[in-house]
């Protein structure tokens, strides 16, 4: 039986396998997606995205107002990277991601029908260091679902639709390698005791995301100047990012690097309906609430403000004596500024339905407070504090959280936006304000009122562990998204994409992420990889 060559096999069908699948078959290029998950599964975490994107110099930036140019992202974003000296590749898709958004992502998905929403918002803007000094966050209207969607269609419509094939529920365990080059894979077939199975092409991708699906590679892994991992955490990825890639990689002598630089979240509940061990949804923090250790106080002496610097929210709740955390506010706090990352709990945006999306960003979003009520015993809503603090005891199996600490605690903050805007001297009200300066977050951010205002009630207080999403390290590539051998020289016929290259040459955020640019990297280092198999002989 002759065996079939592929001119590509892409290992992962994400959304950067995908694009790379595309770009390939534009060129008649015979391409075959293999993936560990089923077909209903096609586009992975970018399907369940929120679908934000970080770009720079776009028609949209302007038309509001915002000034910014390739020079001063990347000044902002070598603030929050804190390269080191050897950081060559890293550095080189940082400058090439500045440069090329605009152009290969913004106005290549527009050429596409993709459509993004015609605000931008202002997130990590920093805390100790610079982080995004102008708004840059762009968001695809219809969420990454729909992205992933729309690929589908242009992969199914395609004229070369028949040099795409995909094979679903197969688990790549390793690389071949004939004469120092990369000219295939095995996989195993779930749910079979067949031997492995060879599939082989002139190049292989690895699109196989991250390590943050394995919560024992995450505290593996663990920054270490940080200590130990929190003894609980969740899971925002999925357990097939485990890293089972990068392993065949460095079997073949390509370089990893930066794994311990990693993009979680500090506000993480239990998924209401997991599917798997440890499955987690990430909030949005609400600005406008207190954030509290287990006993009920307040996080300091700096308070804890969510949208300036996720990692450093991360830093200080890994420190704290227990792995979890509480936010307080109240009912207005939560319609107003709540929110869950990602498409399954944003439908309006999801789904593309602008008046609904509209009522409730200024009427507030009460559905999805009820449905948080509803659905999960870590979103506790009670009549009064005496109550509230009940509930917080009760779902925690003892009685840690002080009732005396955690009315002092709020009755002092309470008392602060009393004295009025001029005499307010909590760097937390500073923040509010800051974030009110903006236009498109002023809607999404209370004005500061009394968390104990009886007409703001009732109380809600919400239990939170810290929750993992990306790896920022991973497969050392250059600028071709060819990988890279300890030396430095590309592995003939071997390309890593996404996150399973660091989103670029292995570390391209550095140590903190300006967020939105893991979308956006899926897709310029899929393209750069296409670009590259193209132009091969």
């Amino acid at each position: 039986m002759a065996i079939k060559k592929y001119d590509v096999i892409i290992i992962g069908a994400g959304i950067s396998g995908l694009v790379a699948a595309f770009e390939c078959i534009n060129k008649g290029k015979s391409v075959l997606i293999l993936d560990r998950n089923t077909k209903e599964h096609l586009g992975g975490l970018a399907k369940l995205s929120f679908g934000g994107m970080a770009l720079v110099g776009t028609p949209l930036q302007r038309r509001l107002g915002i000034k910014d140019s390739p020079a001063i992202a990347l000044d902002d974003w070598y603030s929050f990277a804190d390269f080191g000296a050897l950081d060559v590749y890293p550095k080189q898709w940082a400058e090439q991601y500045v440069h090329e958004s605009a152009e290969q992502v913004y106005h290549w998905l527009l050429g596409l029908d993709l459509k993004f929403f015609p605000v931008v918002n202002w997130v990590e803007r920093g805390q100790y260091k610079r982080g995004n000094s102008v708004p840059r966050y762009h968001v695809l209207w219809g969420t990454g679902h729909r992205l992933v969607e729309r690929f589908e269609e242009l992969l199914k419509n395609h004229p070369n639709r028949d040099r795409l094939s995909y094979l679903f529920e197969h688990k790549v365990t390793e690389l071949v390698e004939e004469n120092g080059k990369i000219v295939g894979c095995t996989a195993k077939q779930k749910n079979t005791s067949e031997k492995d199975l060879s599939f082989f092409a002139d190049y292989v991708v690895v699109a196989t995301g991250g390590i943050t699906g394995c919560l024992d590679k995450v505290r593996e892994n663990w920054y270490k100047p940080w200590g130990k991992p929190p003894t609980e955490m969740l899971n925002g990825s999925h357990p097939y990012a485990d890293g089972l890639l990068h392993e065949a990689v460095s079997r073949k002598g390509g370089n990893l690097t930066h794994l311990d630089k990693m993009w979680n979240y500090a506000a993480g509940i239990p998924h209401p309906k997991p599917e798997f061990e440890a499955h987690g949804l990430s909030l949005i923090p609400c600005k406008s609430a207190l954030w509290l250790d287990h006993s009920g106080r307040r996080i300091g002496p700096e308070p804890m403000v969510t949208g300036f610097d996720t990692n450093e929210l991360c830093h200080r709740i890994s420190q704290l004596d227990k792995p979890y955390t509480w936010q307080l506010l109240n009912w207005r706090i939560a319609a107003k500024e709540l929110a869950i990352s990602g498409s399954e709990h944003n439908p309006m945006i999801r789904d593309r339905k602008l008046f609904s999306f509209l009522r409730e960003v200024l009427l507030g979003n009460h559905r999805l407070v009820r449905q948080l009520e509803k659905e999960s015993d870590h979103f506790i809503v009670a009549r009064d504090l005496h109550e509230l603090v009940n509930q917080m005891n009760r779902l925690n199996g003892d009685n840690s959280v002080d009732y005396e600490v955690l009315k002092q605690e709020v009755t002092q903050f309470d008392d602060v936006i009393r004295r009025g805007q001029g005499l307010w001297n909590d760097d937390q009200l500073r923040r509010i304000q800051h974030a009110r300066s903006w236009r498109s977050d002023r809607v999404r951010t209370c004005k500061p009122r009394p968390i104990l205002d009886p007409s703001a009630g009732p109380l809600i207080a919400i239990k939170l562990r810290l929750i993992t999403r990306k790896s920022l390290g991973g497969i050392q590539t250059d600028l071709q998204s060819r990988i890279l051998n300890q030396l430095g020289a590309p592995i003939p016929g071997l390309y890593a994409i996404g996150e399973a290259a660091g989103f670029g040459g292995g570390g391209a955020s550095g140590f903190k992420s300006l967020e939105g640019t893991f979308l956006s990297g899926c897709i310029l280092t899929a393209r750069a990889a296409a670009k590259s198999i193209n132009a091969s002989v």
